[in-house]
């Protein structure tokens, strides 16, 4: 990859990261490609190369978000649905959350929802979560084994949520959230 690219990439990962940033804090709706650019430190001219919109910079962390998950689902196809290949999925998935700071994105989505929960990257987030949650269970799973699948994937993203961070660390949070999911679907 040639220098050019690298800065490029690295231009990209922090508009994505300082719009992410704008829009959890003020909202959506009330953060504006100009507040992005000056957050940054350049024109909005530079950050038109890079993004047009407030919805293509949501669609882009979204689309690196979703091409994580597939590759995820992608695995399951080649894996036998045993409980130890659910707990590696459930391992695989927890540690790319840790990866990319996932919580961000669904921190974003929980304070966004009246705007973001008809449009296109949430939609495709469900459809992909409910190829999760058909891994974690069988074919004929009873209601009340795929909502505690669903229980598993949520128990997943909730941790960031609900166990205080100046109490327990990242990886004790993660390593907490894995332990029950497992729970979960062993159950």
């Amino acid at each position: 990859m040639s220098e050019q690219q690298v800065e490029g990439r690295d231009t990209r990962s922090r508009i994505q990261a300082v719009a992410l940033e704008l829009f959890t804090e003020q909202g959506y709706d009330k953060t504006s490609l100009r507040e992005i650019a000056e957050r940054l430190g350049v024109t909005k001219a530079a950050l038109y190369y890079h993004f047009k919109s407030k919805e293509e910079i949501v669609e882009s962390f979204m689309g690196d978000q979703t091409a994580r998950i597939e590759k995820l689902i992608e695995w399951t196809t080649e894996q036998p649905r045993t409980l130890a290949a659910r707990k590696e999925f459930l391992r695989r998935y927890a540690d790319s959350m840790m990866e990319v700071q996932h919580h961000k994105i669904m921190r974003f989505f929980e304070r966004n929802q009246a705007t973001m929960k008809d449009r296109r990257p949430a939609k495709d987030f469900r459809g992909r979560m409910q190829g999760m949650i058909d891994f974690l269970v069988d074919a004929d799973a009873t209601p009340g084994r795929r909502l505690r699948a669903s229980m598993a994937l949520f128990t997943l993203h909730a941790c960031w949520f609900v166990l205080d961070p100046d109490k327990i660390s990242d990886e004790e949070r993660m390593k907490t959230a894995l332990e029950m999911a497992y729970e979960l679907i062993e159950g």
